[in-house]
């Protein structure tokens, strides 16, 4: 297998991602000493600097590493949405942000000192969407969903990713449309008949309800909710244990982690989906755009904040690579075809 030229598929390669958006602010600096009002530390500011999050963060990834990503999501009428159109627009992404007055850009601030975060402070608007929000959103999707073979659903429950949107969905995205998900707990009773879903080990046990420790655990859990949800495949991320594939009629793979150190495990979850949709697109494989979400995930948890991944980048870790990729832990009965 020439993972290197698999990277090099990628490039050119269009994906749609629809979700929730976010702008994560990063605010550094050095702490001398403690406040005289509360017994907490006081942190002198002496760097700032804004980056994109959430279906902006997939996005992000599925640029830098030389697709053509499309993003729709909602944002306020405020700065940060500004910063927001601005950030897409220097990244190379395609953006239909639709604003709406009566919510605020999700911001998510992180107060940092000595490469410590201290405090993170969110502000956001998670309510359900209103009929005029929801049907802007519908129309943006309407118009641009039939120009995509491959769709990532983002949904970190600020409203975007509903069970009322996920029904629309279903009724319009057109056959054989590969559709990957990327879940929030909340949500998981309305997921239903997509191509894929790339849970981690918390949200697959909540999902599966289930506790998950040992390999058997992930096996049974990432079965039931393949079977619950009525998913044609999924992928479990595991943390510092990698990554279990379920391709059912094949088996289940386990992808041992590349990563060499972690630093900010904060967007990880955005890279793996992005290369796995980027690589379905160019043509690749399940198995195969896994192998390659795996070893971009090891990169960027080995950085601060949400941060994409380059085709440079990841063709270098791939040229590294001498160890095997992927064992098969079991079969995986192949389930009723609903598609």
């Amino acid at each position: 297998m020439n993972l290197a030229f698999n990277a090099s598929r990628m490039i050119g390669s269009r994906v749609l991602i629809i979700g929730d958006i976010m702008l994560d602010q990063y605010q550094k600096g050095v702490v001398e000493r403690i406040s005289p009002e509360a017994p907490v530390p006081i942190v002198k500011v002496t760097d700032q600097s804004f980056k994109i999050g959430g279906a902006g963060n997939v996005a992000q990834n599925v640029a830098t590493l030389g697709g053509k990503p499309t993003l729709i999501s909602l944002c306020g009428e405020d700065t940060y949405g500004r910063n927001l159109r601005e950030i897409c627009t220097e990244l190379g992404v395609e953006c239909r942000l639709i604003a709406s007055q009566f919510r605020e850009t999700t911001l998510k601030t992180r107060i940092i000192a000595a490469h410590q975060q201290m405090l993170r402070v969110d502000r956001e608007t998670d309510r359900p969407l209103d009929s005029l929000e929801f049907s802007k959103l519908t129309e943006a999707v309407d118009a641009r969903i039939d120009q995509f073979d491959t769709v990532i659903l983002s949904d970190y429950g600020k409203g975007v990713i509903s069970e009322k949107f996920l029904a629309w969905f279903h009724g319009r995205k057109k056959p054989g449309q590969k559709v990957i998900l990327d879940p929030k707990t909340c949500n998981f009773p309305h997921y239903s008949g997509l191509y894929g879903m790339t849970p981690n080990t918390k949200e697959a046990s909540e999902g599966a309800e289930m506790p998950i420790k040992t390999r058997s655990d992930i096996i049974e859990a990432g079965k039931k909710i393949i079977r619950d949800r009525s998913l044609q495949t999924l992928v479990i991320t595991l943390g510092a244990d990698g990554m279990a594939v379920f391709l059912p009629g094949l088996g289940v793979f386990h992808l041992p982690t590349m990563a060499k150190k972690v630093f900010d495990v904060t967007g990880a979850g955005d890279t793996v989906i992005a290369v796995i949709a980027l690589g379905l697109s160019s043509g690749l494989d399940l198995l195969s755009a896994s192998i390659l979400a795996n070893c971009a995930a090891g990169l960027v948890v080995g950085q601060v904040g949400a941060v994409g991944v380059s085709q440079e980048e990841l063709t270098e870790a791939l040229g590294a690579w001498t160890s095997v990729h992927h064992e098969k832990w079991c079969d995986l009965e192949a389930a009723p075809s609903a598609f």
